[in-house]
């Protein structure tokens, strides 16, 4: 075992500040490291030291990982921990901070790589009679046998890139008429975004629910599951909010789910902190769908009902200990709900809506964490993710959690940027998220961007009316001439809604 006394963080953001604040907690310093674009981060100003990679893009600061090594050694740091993105799920990087001697806060550079193909993963636990969606096994291009695949399966089908991620390099086949055009879009897509053109066949679930396991592993071949995480509201085929527990699954399903998790971290010898996906249909049958490596966004909610600090367990473990509590000291304390709070328009298909944070309050109060690297005054950068913050919230109940969320929203001030706040009070108060009956759909059947208008009943419209016309009433002497006319049009036109 290896006492850490000094951590590199080789991340931006809040993920940073989250990592650094516990590591401090535990009596170790911190290393941060930033680009151009980030000099003036709350990240940085936290660490006990910073050095700057480069110039704003990541393929010229973040992404580099021989440089964060060298920093790592001319600052005699003990450990790196990846955070989530950039180079967190790099089997490459993590063998070669490893190889320098240096501790790489995750799992083995083995199990990012088995993980890290969907194929790969898919091959890893068929021994172990994990659920699988019906499909391919293996890698397909050819497109005759592709498609006799396809029709084995029933369409409607889903073609995937193996190293994909993101929805990209996936493709929603309905008939056999589209599947060649399909398949080749497919395949050059995932060329593109990952290097790699592999792809292959799945049964397209078509109303899937995205449901996850968190599982923990130590270096002694103990590894237990902290429950699940219900992440179906989506966008783009990335998550916006997440809960735990979920609100379908039952007591068998959790145990079922969850001793399935812990088979594949155990089929890849896994250690650390990671994420085992599944899809789940509308019966609630589940079916492995990948493992992510990491720290995962939505972590939060998990430790908010487990009181579990995932982060000082990750360290833990990467230190050489043994995991500080087994399965059976686990329990579900009350209900969780993450929102993630982008620099996005709802109103114009999410696109990133960058800018300055003119206005920036966090919502206080019992039960409310906010997880930022932000301050009033700052831009968010072009180059990176535009997540501002993850708002976080924990309460006896479901019911309770969600009404807490809602207050927190409205009680969260930023202008200068719009945002996903009102997207998301709109979900909480939606009645099929309120029933629990949705899916990863959910944007598609409910939203569109009038939904965002405030909505006046019959009596708050006659309030209005009856205010505009008060309001007329007592600046009518102090107009110009020339403007009454206009006005009492206007004033006419107030006492016709109220009819």
């Amino acid at each position: 075992m290896h006492k850490i006394k000094k951590l590199l963080v080789a991340n931006r953001g809040e993920i940073s500040l989250r990592i650094m604040r516990t590591a401090k907690e535990m009596g170790i310093k911190t290393v941060a490291v930033y680009s151009e674009a980030d000099r003036n981060s709350p990240h940085v100003k936290f660490a006990d030291e910073a050095v700057c990679l480069g110039p704003p893009p990541s393929n010229q600061s973040y992404l580099l990982g021989d440089k964060i090594i060298e920093v790592s050694k001319a600052m005699g740091v003990d450990a790196i921990h990846p955070g989530y993105g950039f180079l967190s799920e790099n089997a490459a990087f993590g063998k070669k901070v490893t190889d320098a001697g240096i501790i790489f806060v995750g799992p083995s550079p083995e199990s990012i790589e088995v993980m890290g193909s969907k194929l790969a993963a898919k091959n890893a636990v068929l021994k172990y009679g994990i659920p699988l969606v019906p499909g391919t096994d293996h890698a397909i291009s050819d497109i005759p046998s592709a498609k006799q695949k396809a029709k084995e399966v029933g369409y409607p089908i889903l073609i995937k890139a193996s190293a994909g991620g993101g929805g990209k390099g996936m493709r929603i086949v309905e008939e056999e008429s589209e599947f060649e055009e399909q398949m080749l879009r497919a395949i050059s897509e995932a060329q593109s975004a990952f290097g790699d053109g592999a792809v292959f066949i799945e049964k397209y679930i078509t109303s899937p629910r995205h449901i996850e396991i968190q599982v923990l592993g130590d270096q002694h071949g103990n590894v237990v599951y902290l429950f699940e995480r219900e992440c179906s509201i989506q966008r783009r085929h990335q998550k916006v909010i997440e809960e735990a527990p979920s609100a379908v699954v039952s007591l068998d399903m959790r145990k079922a789910m969850g001793e399935a998790a812990v088979m594949v971290a155990k089929a890849c010898d896994y250690y650390g902190a990671g994420t085992v996906e599944f899809i789940v249909d509308e019966k609630l049958d589940f079916y492995f769908l990948e493992m992510n490596t990491r720290l995962q966004v939505e972590h939060p909610v998990t430790e908010m009902i487990t009181g579990k600090d995932l982060v000082q367990e990750q360290i833990w473990v990467a230190e050489g200990k043994p995991l500080s509590f087994k399965q059976e000291d686990l329990k579900i304390n009350g209900h969780s709900l993450e929102i993630r709070v982008y620099a996005e328009d709802p109103r114009n298909n999410f696109l990133p809506d960058i800018g300055k944070l003119q206005t920036y309050i966090r919502p206080q109060g019992p039960g409310i964490r906010v997880d930022d690297g932000f301050e009033q005054g700052m831009d968010i950068p072009i180059y990176y993710d535009p997540m501002i913050a993850k708002l976080i919230v924990h309460d006896e109940s479901r019911e309770k959690a969600i009404q807490r969320m809602i207050r927190a929203i409205d009680d969260y001030q930023i202008t200068g940027i719009e945002t996903t706040l009102g997207f998301c009070r709109f979900v909480l108060e939606h009645h099929a998220f309120k029933s629990g009956a949705f899916d990863t759909k959910f944007v598609e059947k409910y939203f569109s961007p009038d939904k965002l208008d405030i909505q006046w009943d019959d009596e708050e419209q006659i309030l209005l009316a009856g205010l505009a016309i008060e309001i007329f009433e007592k600046n009518k002497s102090s107009l110009k001439d020339s403007h009454k006319s206009q006005l009492a049009g206007n004033k006419t036109n107030w006492k016709n809604r109220l009819i």
